[in-house]
């Protein structure tokens, strides 16, 4: 990482501690998990709800760590607990210390950032970060390599992490960006600093803290705070809130879409048309560029991924990538668990999408389902962080599972209720016949089921579910509905 132990307590307005002669060390790596602790690394010793990372400083230093940023004076290493030969020579080992170990994490990543001659691709939105990021790293690793965010490394706390495993090979870095209130991503965009702002859609997410969908936008927009002022900015012109972002900072955003135009009539630089949906199997389109058209294969299935195919491809056009090696990219994208990942299990075809939901998600998941063959099975749970309306929106997507003629809908937990009695209610519409009947400890009208707890729906499924069913799973990732995925792969 080229920075030295006195520049990184410097960067945090730390004290550094024990470092005589070792003032102008580096290190190779830094994590807050003891368990993730190689040799050369700076341990994080943070104070967690159930853990406190300090009582881990010993087991840290044995395994290699360097040095200690904590907030409090580490206890004395006693002899013989450590094999000194491996680790640092003696009890005395270097510390920075700190008021708040979380927020020298952040001060530490940004410094390391602005050292860096990288280009950082951030990328936000309500719905399809992950799969997003999956696409424009996928892209740009068919001319540069790329460093990524993995897993759900996206907050103030993964994302500074993300920074930091940045070494002098990565060429690119293609960051995710999540918040859930007003001056979170102010604080990211200071740490990403992205050359490249990515924004996906806004929808309705995080309600309970952003209000409204304006208030979304406002949000995920404080991603420009800190942009670089020579920079891009890559946004999907279909969606109506994005659509009316006519500049950034004196950037004029690059769009992209499903049309020529988007929804005020401003042109898409990059859209695509003649999309064949493959149901689970992906789709086909024509890419359209610079009055050329390109065709494309997204293996992944739904039509939203080839809106992340095309704003990977606006990213490629960016950094001077070939058209070959975009549509090579493109193809090469794989599912992450979780996200629309399809599981051939022995008996049924899953839809494995439990790692997040909102209700844009939701409906896309339900439109997917809609293509597969065969009997069609919705597993939906319940969607957090919604605000007010929640209610009214758990029925919407009720009602909509309905309406797209899923055969048989699986609402689980307490808000999940609302949706069920929004399912019911567009059953009524469709004159079709209710009963009272109760399987397990859920109510049942043949077609739309309820249970409060996840424990009573699998107990049920055995008597629900057919071979050869596709069953999709989606809840917001709190829900754990991966227990869910697991139970009927091994069904």
């Amino acid at each position: 990482m080229n920075i030295t132990l006195r520049q990184i307590a410097t960067s945090c307005g730390g004290q550094l501690c024990r470092a005589e002669g070792k003032e102008n060390m580096k290190i190779t790596g830094a994590v807050l998990d003891s368990r993730q602790v190689q040799t050369g690394y700076l341990f994080f010793a943070t104070k967690g709800e159930r853990v406190d990372g300090h009582s881990f400083i010993p087991t840290a230093v044995e395994k290699g760590a360097v040095c200690v940023v904590c907030e409090k004076e580490p206890e004395t290493v006693e002899e013989g607990t450590l094999d000194f030969n491996q680790t640092q020579g003696g009890k005395e080992y270097p510390y920075i210390l700190v008021e708040d170990s979380f927020q020298a994490l952040k001060d530490i990543a940004e410094y390391y950032r602005q050292s860096l001659d990288i280009t950082v691709v951030g990328i936000t939105g309500s719905v399809g970060k992950t799969s997003t990021k999956e696409f424009i790293a996928g892209v740009l690793s068919e001319k540069y390599n790329v460093l990524k965010t993995e897993g759900n490394f996206n907050n103030e706390v993964g994302l500074p992490l993300t920074i930091l495993r940045i070494r002098k090979e990565h060429e690119v870095a293609v960051v995710e960006m999540g918040i859930s209130e007003f001056g979170e991503m102010h604080r990211l965009s200071k740490i990403a600093r992205p050359d490249i702002c990515v924004l996906t859609n806004i929808g309705q997410c995080h309600l309970e803290n952003l209000k409204s969908r304006d208030g979304i936008l406002k949000a995920k927009s404080e991603i420009f705070d800190f942009m670089n002022e020579l920079g891009y900015v890559v946004i999907n012109g279909d969606d109506d809130k994005l659509a009316t972002l006519e500049e950034v900072n004196g950037i004029c955003p690059i769009r992209f879409g499903m049309q020529s135009e988007d929804v005020v009539n401003k042109a898409n630089d990059i859209y695509a048309t003649d999309i064949m949906n493959h149901g689970l199997f992906g789709s086909e389109a024509l890419m359209h560029i610079e009055g050329k058209q390109y065709p494309i294969k997204v293996t992944l299935p739904g039509e939203h991924m080839v809106y992340n195919a095309l704003a990977a491809a606006s990213v490629g056009r960016i950094l001077d990538m070939e058209i070959s090696q975009i549509q090579q990219g493109i193809e090469k994208v794989q599912p992450v668990g979780g996200r629309s990942n399809i599981i051939r299990a022995q008996k049924y075809t899953v839809i494995d999408d439990c790692y997040n939901a909102n209700p844009v998600s939701m409906k896309a998941a339900i439109d997917l389902l809609q293509t597969a063959e065969g009997r069609k099975v919705a597993i939906l749970g319940d969607m957090f962080e919604l605000g007010k309306n929640e209610k009214e929106m758990h029925a919407g997507v009720g009602r909509y599972a309905v309406e797209k003629e899923i055969d048989v809908v699986l609402c689980v937990g307490m808000l999940s209720q609302y949706m069920f009695a929004g399912a019911k209610e567009e059953l009524s519409k469709k004159r079709t016949e209710i009963s009272d009947a109760v399987v397990g400890s859920g109510s049942n009208d043949g077609v739309v089921f309820y249970f409060e707890k996840m424990a009573e729906l699998i107990e049920a499924l055995p008597n629900i579910l057919e071979e050869d069913d596709t069953i999709l799973v989606k809840a917001s990732h709190g829900m754990h509905f991966e227990n869910v995925v697991q139970w009927i792969e091994k069904a």
